[in-house]
């Protein structure tokens, strides 16, 4: 329960973690210092881009209800929604994510993918929107009545346990641990087990700090990239170059969508070494922002030398 997620790679006697570091960068380069091979392999098609929140838009806090994002954050993933589609796709409740970054051209996911939302003014390529419709899907409702029950027996089951926190995102619940002393985890992962065991319809998974609970129904983040591609009319086209960035274990469904299906890239945003299906890495949301704010820069720098013909068009 110590180590982030995805797992972190062990370090052995032979090999210390600053060597260790170095043999895993060179598997999962710096997608700020390989900018230029990530734009050369956009060239002709579409940036596709997808983006999870916390711990890659917003720093890790002690407080989740705190966890907001830079007003510099915030300009840059518009900049970004300008010239490619932008996705947040969170573990977060939509409603919640939507109050920390407040910009109605992104597509939300929430609920690590079952609740999905189109932004409420679309251009002719933004296809997913069936008349004023903007709520595109919802994975699980018939789970609704039991998750909310669930939530309430949780808040009351670890009362008892000072930091811990219960959040309700709806489809999914979060049991947070970040505040929690470290000789009260095991009390407090006995106690959501001892929960979960009367509604075998829920399943259980662990990211940083916290614990998830979800419906056991085949959706997750890498479902849902899959879903938002088809809903844009990219499901088949090679015009494409999705890009995922993300920090959590969860995130890894999504990376291995993109590794399977041969296009596009997963960047990993993490300090240190961990197992991971991404291509590329960023150390933390202030080199996200950086790499999102010198992608825009070069694919309009490189678009207007090739009178938009270098990459993808602008969907705008």
């Amino acid at each position: 329960m110590r180590a982030s997620s995805p797992t972190r790679i062990k370090s052995t006697a032979s090999l210390p973690e600053t060597e260790e570091r170095s043999s895993w960068i060179l598997h999962h380069p710096s997608a700020l210092h390989n900018l230029e091979q990530i734009i050369s392999a956009s060239r002709g098609k579409q940036i596709v881009m997808f983006l999870d929140y916390d711990g890659t838009l917003s720093p890790i806090v002690q407080d989740p209800d705190r966890a907001f994002m830079s007003r510099e954050m915030r300009e840059v993933v518009k900049d970004v929604a300008r010239y490619f589609p932008t996705a947040i796709v969170t573990g977060r409740c939509r409603d919640k994510v939507y109050s920390f970054v407040r910009l109605a051209e992104l597509y939300y996911a929430g609920s690590h993918g079952m609740d999905i939302k189109a932004p409420s003014k679309h251009s002719k390529c933004h296809r997913m929107i069936q008349g004023n419709k903007t709520v595109i899907f919802q994975a699980g409702t018939e789970f609704l009545p039991m998750i909310n029950e669930v939530y309430k027996v949780l808040v009351n089951k670890t009362s008892s346990i000072p930091g811990a926190k219960v959040e309700n995102n709806k489809f999914c619940l979060s049991v947070h641990f970040r505040c929690v002393e470290e000789k009260r985890w095991a009390a407090l992962a006995e106690q959501v087990k001892e929960v979960l065991s009367a509604y075998p319809q829920l399943k259980l998974t662990q990211g940083r700090k916290v614990f998830e609970i979800r419906p056991t129904i085949k959706w997750d983040k890498g479902k849902a990239l899959e879903f938002l591609l088809e809903s844009l009319g990219y499901a088949n086209s090679n015009d494409i170059l999705p890009v995922y960035i993300g920090d959590d274990q969860t995130d890894e469904d999504a990376f291995k969508v993109l590794r399977d299906r041969g296009q596009g890239f997963g960047i990993l945003v993490s300090k240190v070494a961990k197992k991971t299906n991404a291509a590329y890495s960023l150390q933390e949301p202030s080199e996200v922002k950086e790499f999102l704010r010198q992608l825009v820069v070069e694919w309009k720098r490189l678009s207007s030398l090739q009178g938009g013909q270098y990459i993808g068009r602008a969907h705008m």
